[in-house]
């Protein structure tokens, strides 16, 4: 009877202290969840360390993983995949409802296949884009027609930056990770480039992709395009890989370029909004042609420039203080228009835009796009208020379908989508060299 009694008394002994703790976790975690999480304070050049949000927010490893090799599926391999083999060694990705391949889609699959070691895949992009997309004869030797039919013929004979900055630094961080013994010297193919494009002395209006006298990367290396830039294609902490890996004799040079475009980013953002515009010039001003506005709006490119500064602040954190406070007003202003609802174009002040950028043949319609959703949530890793929970969970629990008028993006919201996952994991990476 006694026995009894007492295992009885230990019954209830469990069950009260099974009840304590559930109400302890209910005090705790609003507490956890109210408390903003801290952006550390120094960058993996440094520590060789990535912050992985998702754990931070109580997201399991297991669940983590199994998310990030879904929206990767998806990409690469799914229903509504972008990336299409040919033949045995050669593969491509398309912007389908552009119907055609860009050097961006081409670029960001190689970097997004190097960060997840997929060698055949990176191979078979690059040779590709080596085949039908690189420059042989032109003065724009050894840059890159920025968009092909998925035949390889030619839409575009002139190159867009953006496109030989993503080949450039991926081909670096394939030879760090693979060498360059295995039937691509990745590292010659980088140099090549670089080379080529440092080579032009404006012969037929062919310049540098990076603007020598500003020091900040075109928006196109020929012609018009040449005399002003795109910020999204600023990303600095791409310059640092070049000044350590490239090994081409202008270490110098990349780095001075990795100074000059943080600069240039305080000066294009709006210093209210945290907006950027498409396109400005190489002073940060707004971009004016025949009396008018050209790319003055934040649209489609713009979405990029909160990813890139995540990636700069996680590899580099060489600007923390300006990036924490530009991450913060560029969520509180999405917040402000409804963190469900902020739509994908604004002018750089927060007002509506009175034109609406078509996306594709025929489809125009603000909408509340997933690749800012994406990139919006990839920049929490630089932000300092609790807003950034609420853009992180909206962007874990996104889905990749059709919006509510039947549109659909499978390439450059599939593609912006992978990134932030990739950095909000930990899993966007700067690869350098096996240390033997």
């Amino acid at each position: 009877m006694s026995t009894q009694f007492d295992t009885l008394k230990l019954k209830l002994l469990k069950i009260r202290i099974a009840k304590c703790l559930s109400i302890l976790c209910l005090i705790i975690l609003p507490i956890k969840a109210s408390v903003p999480m801290q952006p550390w304070q120094r960058g993996a050049f440094e520590t060789g360390k990535y912050r992985n949000l998702f754990a931070e927010m109580g997201y399991s490893q297991q669940a983590i993983d199994a998310k990030l090799n879904e929206v990767f599926q998806g990409v690469f391999e799914g229903p509504n995949k972008v990336y299409f083999k040919v033949g045995d060694s050669l593969a491509y990705i398309s912007d389908i409802k552009n119907h055609d391949v860009r050097t961006e889609g081409m670029s960001y699959g190689m970097m997004i296949a190097v960060q997840f070691n997929k060698k055949d895949i990176f191979d078979r992009l690059w040779r590709w884009s080596k085949k039908y997309m690189q420059l042989k004869e032109s003065p724009s030797k050894g840059y890159f027609a920025w968009s092909c039919k998925t035949d390889g013929t030619h839409k575009a004979e002139v190159p867009a930056s953006d496109g030989e900055l993503y080949f450039i630094t991926s081909l670096i961080f394939a030879s760090n990770r693979w060498g360059n013994n295995l039937g691509i010297n990745y590292l010659a193919e980088a140099q090549y480039i670089l080379n080529s494009s440092m080579e032009k002395n404006n012969e037929n209006g062919v310049t540098p992709l990076i603007n020598p006298k500003f020091k900040i990367i075109s928006f196109v290396p020929n012609g018009f395009g040449s005399k002003f830039t795109d910020p999204s294609y600023n990303i600095p902490s791409f310059y640092e890989v070049w000044a350590r890996w490239a090994n081409d004799g202008r270490s110098d040079y990349w780095k001075e370029c990795e100074k000059i475009c943080r600069k240039y980013l305080h000066h294009v953002i709006n210093p209210v909004t945290g907006l950027n515009p498409d396109y400005s010039n190489f002073d940060g001003s707004p971009l004016k042609f025949r009396g008018r506005g050209i790319g003055d709006a934040f649209r489609f490119d713009s979405w990029r420039v909160p990813m890139n500064i995540a990636l700069d602040y996680s590899w580099s954190c060489a600007d923390k203080e300006w990036q924490q406070s530009y991450g913060n007003k560029i969520q509180d202003f999405l917040y402000s228009k409804g963190i469900d609802s902020f739509v994908d174009q604004y002018n750089v002040d927060g007002t509506q835009v009175k034109e609406i950028m078509k996306a594709g043949d025929d489809h125009k319609a603000l909408l509340h796009s997933l690749g800012l959703v994406a990139t919006s949530a990839a920049v929490s890793l630089v932000c300092t208020h609790n807003k950034s929970r609420e853009f992180v969970e909206r962007l874990w629990n996104s889905k990749h379908v059709p919006y509510a008028d039947g549109y659909f993006d499978a390439y450059y919201d599939g593609l912006l989508r992978l990134f932030a996952f990739m950095h909000l994991s930990g899993k966007y990476r700067i690869i350098e060299p096996e240390k033997k």
